[in-house]
């Protein structure tokens, strides 16, 4: 039996379509417009992502990336803002990507990996929990609302019903008596050595 007749398969990678005049033009008309804006983009990515290897490496990426595509570059368009759209969202690439990767260094990993005794946590929670219930309700109403869950003044007054003004004098006396209910009245014992 013989095998059904084909098309014929290629043997190599298809080659690039041939260069000609017109397109040898428009690719060193890009390659000088890509050159003049290499110093722009540079600062660009130095000012995105504040290290200069790292922003040399994007804007490396990024040149290559408009290369690439410079098929797809309208001439007559805004060349210098397509190129920073690209280094923009090369950006964006390399900061997604690294939110996933981490450097590894030994000797962070060591300071970071070792785990302090939570026991102290506790005890001082079960203070601060003791101190707040010693405070008078208006400033321990506006600890909790501004200091626990990160409420606004605003929104602690509106919660409230009082003016901003008396909370945050509500909170400053509070966060005062607190400190003093948690820490003790501070030690002034060294007045009495200086006088």
């Amino acid at each position: 039996m013989s095998a059904a007749a084909g098309p014929p398969r290629p043997t190599e990678d298809v080659a690039p379509p041939p260069v000609t005049p017109a397109t040898a033009a428009a690719d060193r008309l890009f390659r000088d417009q890509l050159v003049a804006l290499l110093p722009s983009l540079r600062s660009f990515a130095r000012g995105l992502c504040g290290w200069r290897d790292i922003a040399d490496d994007m804007v490396q990426d990024a040149m290559l990336r408009g290369w690439a595509a410079r098929a797809s570059f309208t001439p007559g368009t805004n060349f210098r803002a397509w190129m920073f759209m690209i280094l923009r969202n090369q950006f964006y690439s390399t900061i997604r990507r690294d939110k996933r990767m981490t450097s590894w260094d030994p000797e962070v990993a060591e300071r970071v990996l070792v785990e302090s005794p939570s026991q102290q946590d506790a005890i001082h929670l079960a203070d601060v929990s003791r101190a707040l219930q010693q405070l008078p309700p208006e400033q321990r109403e506006v600890l909790l609302l501004i200091g626990a869950n990160g409420a606004t003044y605003e929104e602690a007054a509106e919660i409230i019903g009082c003016a901003v003004g008396t909370i945050k004098s509500r909170l400053a006396r509070g966060r005062k008596a607190l400190a003093l209910l948690i820490d003790g009245p501070p030690d002034d014992s060294w007045l009495d050595r200086v006088a």
